[in-house]
């Protein structure tokens, strides 16, 4: 897919969670905007350990890179305290 850089933009937004990651990419031409796709990245059947969910992120996150060719990346501040 040939991208015009000056009129199309696709973003990806991550909504980061230990538990469930969220995930949202759209594309932006002028002031439209197209949802491409969206889901979680569920890491309650991943091993209990931190590293092991930070892997699986990583993987799910750079695969959506790979397929989607995102120019820019917006990632909400995650937070720390008990729900």
């Amino acid at each position: 897919m040939g991208k015009n850089p000056v009129s199309e933009r696709i973003i990806l937004g991550i909504d980061p969670g230990t538990t469930i990651t969220g995930y949202g990419i759209i594309r932006c031409q002028g002031n439209k905007m197209e949802l491409i796709t969206y889901g979680i990245i569920d890491l309650r059947k991943v091993a209990k350990d931190h590293p092991s969910k930070l892997k699986r992120i990583f993987e799910r996150t750079l695969g959506l890179i790979e397929e989607f060719l995102p120019d820019e990346l917006a990632i909400e501040a995650p937070f720390f305290g008990k729900n």
